[in-house]
């Protein structure tokens, strides 16, 4: 199989495995290739049985269209979204369906090799209810830089001891089947476009809570950039937040004014007992004057930093999610900002709203990077090519 032929079957694979697609025509559209090229592609998959063919969809017109789908198609990957003190986890089927969906106690501060464990044996807990001989891979989303050749997470501002630790490696060993490890934003940015009108090919996905991530979607795909910080917001400038320390060792970050954490100190310090994020929420939701004020600035801030790149970048849309994407105010000073500080040819068909997954997304987009990384495990055993 030619580098190039490989790499058709598998984005062909990806597109299968998210939803995106299902027909042959539906392939040939999102991919922009001939029909003949993916027929002729889609018949070397059914030939390894990586892909099974069945039923019909009804066509306005033409003949009926046969439905492909993923051989073993009852397949599954278990996935996990990791937050400060709570994991989401569930399962993720072949098409992007969620099921067994729950929050369970994690704590990220205690470092990988105390906190782990306790998550593994929630996870093999839903793959014996699932049935383990079904289960193709993990996926886990992690609030932080992520390495992803070699499966670790680098130099993250809120995981004390995850420094380089081998989370990927550690979960192989105790699951045998392929791990993926991502990003936060990158997976909710996969998740959510899995579901969105194909048509919407680039797009922005904000990730607003105790911190503040991105994702990118460019041409229906993500885009890492080149050393896979494409989307990294959290730590531009602004103007608004001086000389004050960030995280990252510098100053003036837009996360020292605009996420979660600066909120808990802003409204710290103007006498509000609040501890967390979700106590800004509840506040902000609760009318508090103050709490609605700081997190309407916050969305101003974030705003501002988005809409320079929206102007560069010029996407169908900006998709908001994380715990403050919740509050309206916060949702409305961001597209306020958009529609003020970007050009009118770039916002005249601009979707900006909610992620329609909502807290979901990230668990979506784990699960998928999850079966992504089996099939190409399972390609790589039928035909030799690089997974």
């Amino acid at each position: 199989m030619t580098e190039k032929s490989g790499s058709l079957t598998r984005r062909i694979l990806e597109l299968l495995a998210s939803g995106q697609a299902s027909t042959r025509t539906e392939l040939s559209e999102l991919l922009g290739a001939a029909p003949s090229t993916v027929s002729f592609a889609v018949g070397k998959l059914l030939d390894y049985g990586l892909v099974t063919e069945e039923g019909t969809l009804s066509s306005n017109g033409g003949r009926p269209r046969k439905v492909l789908r993923l051989g073993g198609g009852d397949g599954y990957a278990v996935a996990a979204e990791l937050g400060g003190k709570h994991a989401h986890v569930g399962i993720v089927h072949s098409g992007g369906g969620l099921a067994d969906v729950s929050t369970v106690p994690f704590a990220t501060a205690d470092g990988p090799e105390a906190s782990l464990p306790g998550l593994v044996e929630t996870l093999q807990g839903l793959a014996d209810r699932h049935g383990r001989e079904l289960l193709r891979g993990v996926g886990l989303c992690l609030p932080g830089p992520v390495d992803v050749e070699a499966g670790l997470v680098t130099l993250p501002a809120r995981m004390p001891g995850w420094n380089r630790f081998p989370v990927r490696d550690w979960l192989q060993e105790r699951f045998g089947v392929p791990v993926a490890i991502e990003n936060d934003a990158n997976c909710m940015a996969v998740g959510e476009h899995s579901v969105r009108p194909a048509a919407q090919r680039q797009a922005i996905m904000v990730k607003a809570g105790t911190g503040i991530g991105a994702g990118v979607i460019a041409d229906g795909r993500l885009y890492r950039g080149g050393s896979g910080a494409a989307g990294e917001i959290t730590h531009v400038r602004v103007e608004a937040a001086h000389d004050i320390p960030c995280s990252c060792g510098n100053t003036g970050c837009l996360e020292t004014v605009a996420s979660g954490a600066a909120l808990v100190r802003i409204l710290r310090e103007r006498g509000l007992e609040v501890t967390s994020t979700e106590d800004v929420v509840r506040l902000a939701g609760d009318a508090d004057p103050e709490a609605t004020r700081a997190v309407r600035q916050a969305g101003r801030y974030l705003g501002t930093v988005l809409a320079p790149n929206v102007n560069f970048f010029n996407p169908d849309a900006v998709y908001l999610g994380g715990i403050l994407s919740t509050l309206e105010p916060f949702v409305a000073a961001v597209r306020s900002q958009l529609y003020e500080g970007c050009h009118p040819l770039v916002t005249e068909h601009l979707v900006i709203e909610r992620a329609g997954l909502g807290a979901d997304a990230g668990l979506v987009g784990a699960g998928q990077f999850a079966l992504q990384r089996a099939l190409a495990h399972a390609l790589h055993t039928a035909t030799g090519a690089h997974p």
